[in-house]
């Protein structure tokens, strides 16, 4: 069975696809995309990651461009730089999201709707992202069961 987070990650997929290749309004967009999905939990985790995304692309490009060897964002498959984008977003901006439920997540969008090799791939570069984030100190996760790393005071 399919969980409503999965569910919606799934349409902010189809929806950040269908941005990048038709740079149609994202208004219209997700009110389309979003339609099958219940009221509450899921659709306004999904409004959110979708708006996180949109709203930080330039940001989010820079990040992952630089675990990019030889190679430019505009040459990554459209569905694999979707997925990209859009978790590491979730990492950024879903402060009640454990990381690794993000890269899972990711990566088993990646096996359903992208290449075969696209789950390695698309693992690869999140992880050094991540790692890149947390070096960095901008990793901010809070509620229960998570460490929020800015305040965690070293023993």
């Amino acid at each position: 069975m399919t969980s409503q987070r999965r569910l919606a990650r799934e349409r902010v997929l189809q929806a950040l696809y269908a941005y990048d290749i038709s740079k149609s309004a994202p208004d219209f967009l997700s009110a389309d995309i979003f339609k099958d999905l219940e009221d509450g939990a899921p659709i306004e985790f999904a409004k959110k990651l979708f708006r996180d995304t949109l709203e930080n692309l330039a940001q989010l490009d820079a990040i992952l461009q630089g675990h990019l060897e030889h190679w430019d964002m505009t040459r990554v498959n459209p569905i694999d730089r979707s997925l990209l984008r859009m978790g590491v977003a979730e990492i950024l901006f879903s402060e009640e999201i454990p990381t690794k439920v993000t890269m899972n997540e990711v990566i088993e969008l990646a096996k359903r709707y992208s290449t075969e090799e696209s789950p390695k791939f698309v693992n690869g570069i999140l992880d050094a992202s991540l790692k890149q984030l947390v070096s960095e100190g901008r990793i901010r996760k809070t509620g229960r069961g998570l460490i929020n790393t800015s305040t965690k005071k070293k023993q």
